[in-house]
């Protein structure tokens, strides 16, 4: 008998320790193990890695991931009543599963974690995307992490692996794909969860590259990227005109057309842009 059978239902879990899911911590479990088993595999080959996983609630894909394989994991929870049920999981595993409570954007995980990481999750909605953005905007990169495997909403994973000329394609697509290959690798129906949410979700899968896919300074690359997005709906003259002055003659010379919009550039447009920005401002 493997440890994840010698562990109660997660139904009977939420039961005993009250855990209903509380809205206020966008939770919304996922009690199927089936279920978070393939979310796991979808890591990857985890048994010389330790694994980050933020808001594991119950532990449903806490269990499949130490199920799979990992060689250590980390959860970083922020809701006290679930951490019972964590340290049973973690007593099934003995000293592959460390259970913190805190605040995700508070905690250092590396204080806990030895290289290589990976990090896979179930994100509480409310704080998916900002930690998204932390992770793919490191001082340094590569970053501390070689993938991640992540449940979000489905419009906001759309929005990770999405192409120029959708609506969809804005700074998380730039921010995602400069640095990492991103693919959606699994989709959910409301009725996997409990409660079920409003929407669906989707598990994506982002890979770090070595190296950006285009060169460019980050900090200069974000800032003409929101400066563009902000107002999508105009033409680039219009939007970038406080990014540097004679934003026309740059934009040319970046082989972008001054009367283009925003969600018609493609990445390496924009790097090329930051580029000019960058040699306009003497940087």
């Amino acid at each position: 008998m493997s440890a994840i059978d010698t562990l109660p239902p997660l139904r009977d879990v939420i039961a005993t320790h009250g855990l209903s899911a509380r809205k206020s911590l966008g939770q919304n479990f996922l009690l199927d193990l089936n279920l978070t088993a393939k979310i796991a595999r979808q890591a990857g080959d985890m048994t010389a890695c330790d694994v980050l996983e933020i808001g594991p609630g119950p532990g449903g894909l806490t269990r499949g991931l130490l199920a799979e394989g990992a060689r250590r994991v980390l959860c970083i929870e922020k809701d006290s009543r679930c951490l019972p049920a964590l340290n049973e999981i973690a007593e099934a595993y003995p000293d592959r599963l460390t259970v913190i409570e805190g605040d995700a954007l508070e905690v250092d995980p590396l204080a806990h974690l030895t290289p290589p990481i990976r990090i896979a999750a179930n994100l509480p909605y409310n704080v998916g995307t900002e930690l998204l953005v932390r992770w793919l905007t490191p001082p340094q990169w590569p970053p501390f992490w070689q993938s991640l495997t992540l449940m979000f909403q489905r419009e906001v994973a759309e929005r990770i692996v999405a192409q120029p000329g959708s609506k969809a394609y804005g700074r998380l697509a730039i921010l995602a794909q400069w640095r990492a290959d991103a693919k959606i690798v699994l989709q959910l129906p409301p009725g996997a969860f409990t409660p079920p949410p409003k929407v669906s979700s989707s598990v994506v899968h982002l890979d770090a590259l070595p190296e950006p896919r285009f060169p460019a300074d980050p900090a200069v690359l974000s800032h003409v990227v929101a400066a563009a997005f902000n107002q999508r709906r105009k033409m680039l003259r219009a939007a970038l005109k406080g990014v540097v002055p004679q934003i026309e003659d740059v934009l040319n010379a970046a082989g972008i057309k001054p009367t283009e919009r925003a969600e018609q550039v493609s990445l390496e447009g924009f790097c090329a842009l930051a580029r000019e920005v960058a040699k306009a401002k003497g940087k």
